[in-house]
């Protein structure tokens, strides 16, 4: 099979790539689903599902609730659809994030962060009390920005 060039659109018309150019853009795949909340959600809180098409603030210290399947895009209201980011770099706000890691400027760089034993939070110390679930949910590449990493669960004893 002949290789093909892609469609561009140079001076208003639709032509194929002229050789010797090249295509020059930023890719990224991000999944994200829209789903209906079981309870109000804040932006960046982590969620899991809950019943079909519906879901609910994830937490380590159960084993329903701690299979986070992503976090929330913006606040979403009880009963409200809303989307749910379940890969790629999720950003907020230094305060979105504040509120669901529990921290004062956003995230810290570089820093694994976890579910956290209580509903709807993430921390950077992953839970070492006896019946919580360790889950990773991403890693900060900045104060604002987490690439979303969410790892199977695993039951301390």
């Amino acid at each position: 099979m002949a290789a093909q060039k892609p469609l561009v659109i140079i001076s208003g018309q639709i032509q194929q790539l002229p050789s010797g150019d090249t295509l020059s853009a930023a890719a990224s795949e991000v999944d994200v689903v829209s789903l209906t909340a079981a309870a109000t959600v804040v932006a960046l809180c982590p969620v899991y599902i809950s019943a079909a098409n519906t879901f609910n603030k994830a937490a380590a210290n159960a084993s329903g609730t701690a299979k986070p399947i992503g976090f929330a895009v913006d606040a979403i209201s009880s009963a409200a659809s809303g989307f749910i980011q379940t890969d790629g770099i999720i950003a907020g706000t230094t305060g979105e994030w504040d509120a669901v890691a529990g921290t004062t400027g956003g995230l810290t760089a570089g820093t694994t962060y976890f579910l956290s034993g209580t509903a709807g939070l993430i921390t950077a110390t992953a839970p070492s009390a006896s019946g919580n679930y360790v889950v990773k949910v991403g890693t900060a590449i900045s104060t604002i920005e987490l690439e979303i990493s969410i790892s199977n669960s695993t039951l301390l004893a």
